[in-house]
């Protein structure tokens, strides 16, 4: 099952969507097809792949250095779960990190992600 995400907005963010073809640009370097209006890209957020079989789906982000600690990854977080529990088919949201980024850890547990353990030496946190 594959999501297409719609554009969410919080409080103070809005969220925008990328094909995968508008992320192999960007990545070459061409920052032609990335606009903004009144805002400026401070982060990403998506899957790292498609819905398994038993519902379950992984999430990754990232925020540039000067936007972190001001609640912007807690926010992206719980918006892009709430949205993927939304889906059909979507029954549970993970996401890995490691042990030692203790604000990346801090980001989930705000999202309401509860710690279940160590998978293949990363902390793994999921919300059902």
């Amino acid at each position: 099952m594959e999501l297409r995400l719609a554009p969410l907005r919080t409080a103070r963010l809005r969220l925008e969507p990328l094909s995968a073809e508008m992320a192999r640009a960007i990545l070459a370097g061409d920052l032609s097809g990335l606009v903004t209006v009144g805002g400026t890209v401070i982060g990403d957020i998506g899957t790292h792949g498609p819905v398994d079989e038993a519902g379950g789906v992984e999430i990754g982000y990232g925020l540039a250095a000067p936007s972190r600690g001001q609640g912007y990854g807690s926010e992206a977080v719980a918006a892009v779960t709430e949205w993927l529990l939304s889906q059909p088919g979507v029954r549970q949201v993970r996401a890995h990190t490691l042990t030692s980024n203790a604000p990346s850890r801090r980001v989930l547990e705000k999202a309401e992600f509860a710690y279940v353990g160590l998978e293949e030496g990363e902390a793994l946190y999921q919300r059902p």
